[in-house]
């Protein structure tokens, strides 16, 4: 958020055409705000890969029991927005491209909000936290995979497939070594740049084929060794820059548009009011239909705030907003909204959660 915030002063200051020129500044046949986009933001995919296929092998969504809860709560934190603002939208035919924009919960923030309150908040709470991101996350990925795509390259596309192919075959003979994923990853990619389907997909592709399995030795598997070298280098620079490049946009930029337009309204109603409902009520309904068990320990009001708090869309907003619109006017009003929404959204979980001392939380019934 600091980069965001960083990049928001440097758009309204003096420095905004030092600022733009830096972003659009031509690197070889793209230009900087596209290699971070397109290029950089692959590390990100690549690292939530990572995290889903780790989860469902081995963590907390390995089994169907475990993931129906943070599924049918992830389904409903993505419909309900989506109806929200489409609601708001439905008169704007030009705005229904954002639909997805609300839809994405930003895993990093809402985890570490979900941090700052400490011992307020049982483990099992951040497990669901977790669950139900990982899953949005996909979710995201499915809808920038379907819906997103354009002017679609099957010469491209099928060069992509034999890289992929060739990735599962590495995999299914035991290769370990990072080195020949790597390499197929980058072709991968290239492949995916003029497929007409966002390159950054790419790395979420390279992810499902990292072999988990541990070696004989007792070495960590070469996702395991992945995940936890990427983490660090996505959080404190992929991240950092691509909110400095993305989250600057001038405030005299929106024109006629504004924060209360149709869309900015429903990007703002559909993280911040969605959201909230969206997961409360499926959680709600999920409990009292007997599909699912709530977490072990956890209070309504627990529930609440993390319902809350997945409305920080941040990062993956973004990106689907920027896939969504290429007007200028547009780009910066949903910017603002997401920015806007989602710290609403992430003071608003807070505050929910640090309002309840540890001893009085009590079980939901």
């Amino acid at each position: 958020m600091a980069s965001a915030a960083l990049g928001l002063a440097m758009a309204n200051s003096p420095l905004a055409p030092d600022y733009e020129a830096l972003l659009h500044a031509p690197l070889g046949s793209l230009d900087l705000l596209h290699w971070i986009n397109d290029g950089l933001m692959t590390f990100f995919f690549l690292l939530v890969g990572l995290e889903i296929k780790r989860e469902m092998v081995e963590g907390h969504l390995d089994t169907w029991p475990r993931r129906t809860l943070p599924l049918i709560a992830a389904l409903g934190g993505m419909l309900v927005p989506a109806l929200i603002f489409m609601a708001i939208n439905f008169p704007h035919p030009e705005n229904w491209r954002g639909w997805a924009v609300p839809t994405a919960t930003d895993i990093a923030f809402a985890l570490g909000v979900l941090a700052l309150v400490g011992s307020r908040v049982p483990t099992s709470l951040k497990v669901f936290l977790t669950s139900l991101a990982i899953i949005d996350d996909l979710g995201a990925i499915l809808i920038i995979a379907i819906f997103y795509a354009s002017d679609l390259s099957f010469v491209a596309l099928a060069a992509a497939a034999v890289f992929a192919a060739t990735l599962y075959w590495l995999n299914r003979r035991g290769e370990t070594r990072p080195l020949p994923y790597i390499l197929l990853g980058v072709m991968l990619w290239a492949a995916m740049l003029y497929s007409g389907i966002h390159a950054t997909l790419a790395g979420v592709v390279l992810a499902m084929m990292i072999p988990i399995n541990h070696s004989s030795d007792g070495k960590p598997s070469l996702l395991h060794s992945m995940e936890r070298g990427l983490s660090k280098w996505v959080a404190y620079l992929v991240l950092p820059i691509f909110g400095f490049a993305n989250a600057g946009v001038s405030i005299a930029s929106t024109g006629h548009m504004s924060l209360v337009s149709p869309l900015g309204l429903g990007i703002i109603g559909g993280l911040f009011l969605g959201k909230q409902a969206g997961i409360l009520a499926s959680v709600y309904l999920a409990k009292h239909a007997g599909i699912a068990a709530l977490p072990a320990g956890v209070s309504w009001r627990q529930i609440y705030g993390v319902a809350l708090l997945c409305g920080i869309g941040f990062t993956m907003s973004l990106f689907i907003g920027l896939l969504a619109f290429t007007d200028p006017e547009k780009e910066a009003v949903l910017k603002l909204a997401v920015l806007v929404g989602s710290l609403l959204s992430a003071l608003a979980g807070a505050l929910v959660l640090l309002t309840i001392a540890p001893s009085k939380a009590k079980p939901a019934s």
